[in-house]
């Protein structure tokens, strides 16, 4: 079934329910892979310990971490960096 711009009339949109955290969003991504943080440092040569940094927002990713990690991963970076973005839906391009 084809839906056509009239079903888009029935959309709702969800509601955000919990706020996350740069390092949350790194330490979800690398659970819902089923990685520990050592086995994370070792597919992206970032050390354990800047990992746990990272994931307690003692440390800030950085955009050239964040594409290290977003590859080990499988996320695009902005998964990690921007987890509580949100657009109006008028002003989407």
């Amino acid at each position: 079934m084809i839906t056509g711009e009239n079903d888009m009339k029935n959309y709702r949109k969800a509601k955000k329910t919990v706020e996350v955290s740069v390092g949350e969003s790194v330490r979800i991504m690398r659970e819902l892979q089923e990685l520990s943080q050592s086995e994370l440092a070792k597919l992206t040569g970032i050390p354990q310990s800047t990992i746990s940094g990272i994931e307690n927002d003692r440390i800030n990713i950085g955009i050239e971490r964040a594409k290290v990690l977003a590859r080990a991963l499988k996320c695009h970076p902005a998964v990690l960096v921007f987890p509580g973005w949100e657009i109006k839906d008028a002003e989407a391009a």
